[in-house]
Formats: structure tokens, C-alpha cells, sequence
């Protein structure tokens, strides 16, 4: 854990008099989270490492460890909201809309929610910051956290320092069209993400982005900006926030990024067959599911 972090909670619970619990799982981390970011970039896929912390580091082994101490539910500051609605706990988009988190928790099952709570699901950021600076809260103005916490620089930097043997797994290969001509060369796939346009090094009649990461030829396929749109994702590790499994097919808003509109799609299994074609359906990313503002589940983006 970085050093600014932990003394920033020490600071808080100091303040609000409570205790202050250190909990080393670093070697964990290091386990699940890195080393499958660190993998499935080498696999040509682009991942989200919060999804797969949030499912087993926060609401994993920390809520464990939770309930060990005695602790009867565990309180983070996501943005999203949880309701019990007949005996079923439900998760939804919160207030602050722009902040929304839900994206990142699919994961979570009734297991989970039962012993969760996000205490800021009906704020916005505007007003929590406010509540903390009038309370003299020690962190009140501190900067919004990063995307992902254990990259200081660049996805590329921290690639290029952590893969063992880096020069004999990243190696230069063919830029191609999807007609196989060769238009130029890469240095190497994991600098690459589905539907980039610039820093592809190529001259050609009209623009090209990248369409697919093609870990077996060590290719980089480019084609037109009409190409990278796509209707159908195919999805591994599908799950669902309730118990009721989904055995049929059903309509719903898929959301294929953080920052990407939820676009109506029937889900079929583990197919997403959007009604309109969608841009740059990228592999290792999540596809989630959503009835309005309530999540229904997602899967792992695998191929389009």
C-alpha cells in the first residue's frame, strides 16, 4: 500500500476516534490482480484490474477478514447503491451518475451484498466534499483517486517493468489489413488497444484503427472506422447480482467500458447481440448487463 494512503486513514480514524486496522495483503495482490493484468496483456487482451480486486481483494478477502474481527457489514465509498427488495438485496446506479462504480462491482453476488454497505450512494462528490470539509475531515480536499491505484505512469511503463523477460515476450511484428497485406510493423501487442487510430506509424488513403490483437500471428489488424463497430460479443464467466439465473434469453442495456453508453442487446448465454452495432468491443474488458438503473450481471469480453 502506498505510504500517502495509510497515513491518510490513520488520520481519519484518529479523527473520527475509532480504530485503525492494517490488513498486508500485498502478496495477494500481487497474486490475482498484477499478475492477471500483467497475463492477459501478454495474451492480447486489454483488462480491467478493479473488477477482479473488487470481487476478491475488497469484497473477498477483506470482507472476510471482516467478519473474523466481529464485524457484522463492511462500508466502502463506492458509488452505487444497494436496496433489499423483497428479501433480495438489489445494486443500483447511485446519485451521482457521473461517479457511478456499479460498473466495476457486477461481480458481487447476494453473498456479498448482504454484508456491504456504500454510504454515499444518495450523494454526489459536490456534497460529500462538503460534508468532510465542514467536519475539518483531514481528507476532505484531497484529489480524486486514479483509475487504477498500482499505476504510477503508464500502462506501458509498468508493463515494460514487471514482465519477466520482457524483450523475448514483447517482440515487433506485421501491421496487416483484413486482407492480410502487410502496411507496416508494430513493436509490440501489448501497445495496442481495439480501435485505436493514432500511433499505428502508417500512411494510407483514409484512416485505419485497430481491430483486432492477434496474439497466434503477432499481428496487428487495422481496417476503416465503419469496421470497428461490431454487433455481437462473446463473453466467459458470466454471472448475475441474483440468485435467479438467467437460462433464457433476455433484453437488456449492455455497457462494454466504463465510459460507454449502455446500448439495448439480448443476451443469449454468453453471447451479447446488440441491436445496433457497437464501437470497439475489446477483449479482457466487461460487457454488464442493466435493467435501467439496476445491474443485472455481466461476463468477460472474449471475442467479437
Amino acid at each position: 500500500m502506498r505510504k500517502g494512503i495509510l497515513q491518510d486513514s490513520k488520520k481519519v480514524c484518529d479523527f473520527l476516534g475509532i480504530k485503525h486496522y492494517i490488513l498486508d495483503l500485498q502478496q495477494e495482490f500481487k497474486d490475482e490482480i498484477i499478475n492477471n493484468f500483467i497475463s492477459s496483456y501478454l495474451s492480447a487482451a486489454t483488462p480491467n484490474p478493479c473488477i477482479l480486486c473488487n470481487k476478491k481483494i475488497k469484497f473477498g478477502l477483506l470482507l472476510e477478514h471482516m467478519k473474523k474481527l466481529g464485524f457484522d457489514y463492511l462500508a466502502t465509498g463506492h458509488y452505487a447503491k444497494i436496496e433489499n427488495i423483497d428479501g433480495e438485496y438489489k445494486m443500483k446506479i447511485g446519485k451521482d451518475k457521473s461517479k457511478d462504480q456499479t460498473y466495476f462491482l457486477y461481480k458481487l453476488t447476494q453473498k456479498e451484498l448482504s454484508k456491504i454497505m456504500f454510504p454515499l450512494a444518495d450523494l454526489t462528490k459536490e456534497e460529500i466534499r462538503k460534508i468532510s470539509s465542514d467536519a475539518d475531515i483531514p481528507v476532505a480536499n484531497k484529489p480524486d483517486s486514479q483509475e487504477i491505484c498500482f499505476i504510477e505512469t503508464t500502462y506501458h511503463d509498468f508493463l515494460e517493468k514487471n514482465i519477466k523477460d520482457f524483450k523475448k515476450k514483447v517482440l515487433p511484428g506485421p501491421i496487416v489489413n483484413t486482407d492480410g497485406k502487410v502496411l507496416g510493423k508494430h513493436k509490440g501487442l501489448i501497445y495496442y488497444t481495439i480501435g485505436q487510430r493514432s500511433g499505428l506509424g502508417l500512411t494510407t488513403p483514409e484512416p485505419v484503427y485497430v481491430l483486432r490483437i492477434d496474439k497466434a500471428t503477432n499481428a496487428i489488424v487495422v481496417g476503416t472506422k465503419k469496421e470497428v463497430f461490431s454487433r455481437v460479443a462473446k463473453l466467459k464467466d458470466v454471472s448475475f447480482v441474483s440468485n435467479k439465473t438467467k437460462n433464457e434469453d433476455f433484453k437488456a442495456k449492455v455497457k462494454i467500458r466504463r465510459m460507454h453508453v449502455p446500448a439495448l442487446a439480448t443476451v443469449s448465454g454468453d453471447i451479447v447481440i446488440f441491436d445496433e452495432p457497437q464501437a470497439s468491443i475489446t477483449p479482457g474488458q466487461a460487457a454488464v448487463f442493466y435493467d435501467g438503473d439496476y445491474v443485472i450481471g455481466g461476463g468477460t469480453i472474449t471475442a467479437i
